[in-house]
């Protein structure tokens, strides 16, 4: 890659480390945003669903609005919001204006990582997408390594609110840094909105956008209640919350660069059997949560195969919108971070249910089943894979033997 296309990708690298440190910051401040606005600790997580959620309805409908404008005016006024968004959460003294101010920053958040995948891949030759791709996804595991122990940690020292205005701080960061290194180059696509709406309707997309969702709703199941399971069943002291939360953002770096491998090797035909090791690990924390260390393990692991799929879906649907709805390849980059945080949604849901009516161990196997029904789909997926690549190589056959008068 030229010098201009790496400073690009670590700007977007950084980029995604903001947003990632802005949307999941919030997990490891639960009890204390409990506590501060005197609600239920599942009312509390509620947040994480609603930011999911907000992501998950707004990012499509507004990329496809927004993708005929260019990218470098729209990505800064975007940032711009997200920036907003993340001072109106730090001066949220009610839980309903906390709730208004975290679906604001989910929308931008996630039309902002579909520009950001697109400007990666229309950025650098297509043998370099794949490395482009994971870096940029990588962003969001080095704020779990880096911003999330951080945001937690200044928010559990100074108060809850103070974490958001971090994440203010590295917003204005970011919205200097993109000034500079986006392309201004970039145009957008003259397209329909109906046309662009039209890649939602097509069978296989369907089915792909529930793997991711499957495989991050099993993990979210437990992650979003981590820490009171920390507390209440691992006895883990509040004081190494936030190294625990480091750990398991060290130990994910790992699933990122697994996950880049893996994309450039028939990622969906592995990741049939990913998705049944990733039940295995959620469901082993139930008995390892017997002590400490074992906890510790399990949720290392957990930590290990959390975004293994995460390149190898980005490069399908961006590939899939090239041959048959390329007015559309905005939108298809929006669709795994979608399809994640409706996953988000699902597993912080279920998750809150759980808690709610069992005890808060039994997310972990709750978790297992959700991943045992992401593995199930991806064999159906890779199958009709298989069939339309015979299929393909059939129709092909039969049209050189009619070209050759056979």
């Amino acid at each position: 890659m030229s010098k201009q296309q790496k400073l690009l990708t670590l700007h977007l690298f950084l980029l995604t480390f903001v947003l990632g440190t802005s949307e999941f910051v919030i997990v490891g401040l639960l009890a204390e945003v409990s506590a501060d606005l005197h609600i239920a600790i599942s009312a509390a997580g509620a947040l994480v669903s609603a930011f999911a959620l907000s992501f998950a309805i707004g990012t499509p409908i507004l990329t496809a609005i927004f993708s005929r404008y260019s990218k470098y005016p729209l990505m800064l006024t975007l940032i711009a919001v997200f920036i907003a968004g993340n001072i109106l959460t730090a001066l949220s003294s009610s839980y309903a204006l906390l709730l208004v101010s975290r679906m604001i920053t989910a929308v931008v958040t996630g039309v902002l990582i579909a520009l950001a995948m697109a400007v990666g891949s229309e950025s650098v030759s297509a043998e370099k997408r794949g490395t482009v791709i994971s870096i940029i996804f990588m962003g969001f595991t080095i704020a779990s390594v880096i911003g999330v122990p951080l945001g937690t940690y200044i928010g559990q020292w100074g108060g809850w609110q103070l974490a958001f205005w971090f994440t203010s701080l590295l917003g204005i960061i970011s919205l200097i840094t993109s000034s500079v290194t986006i392309p201004k180059g970039l145009k957008g696509t003259q397209s329909s909105l109906k046309k662009q709406i039209g890649l939602l309707t097509n069978s296989r997309i369907v089915i792909a956008f529930f793997i991711p969702a499957l495989s991050i709703g099993a993990t979210y199941t437990v992650y979003t209640y981590l820490t009171p399971l920390m507390q209440d069943v691992l006895f883990v002291p509040d004081q190494y919350i936030s190294l625990v939360f480091l750990l398991y953002g060290v130990v994910s770096v790992f699933s990122t660069l697994i996950g880049g491998k893996l994309a450039n090797r028939d990622g969906i035909r592995k990741l049939r059997y990913v998705f049944l090791i990733q039940a295995l690990i959620l469901a082993s924390l139930y008995v390892t949560s017997n002590s400490i260390v074992g906890g510790l393990i399990s949720i290392s692991f957990i930590a290990l195969i959390v975004y293994v799929m995460n390149s190898t879906m980005q490069l399908y649907f961006i590939d899939l919108a090239d041959k048959h709805y390329p007015a559309a390849k905005d939108l298809a980059s929006s669709l795994t971070p979608v399809s994640v945080n409706v996953g988000i949604a699902l597993g912080s849901a279920l998750g809150g249910i759980v808690t709610t009516n069992r005890d808060i161990i039994d997310i972990s196997w709750f978790g297992g089943i959700v991943a045992i029904a992401a593995s199930l789909l991806t064999f159906i997926s890779y199958s009709l894979d298989r069939k339309q690549t015979i299929y393909s190589k059939r129709s092909s056959t039969r049209s050189a033997c009619n070209d050759s008068g056979v």
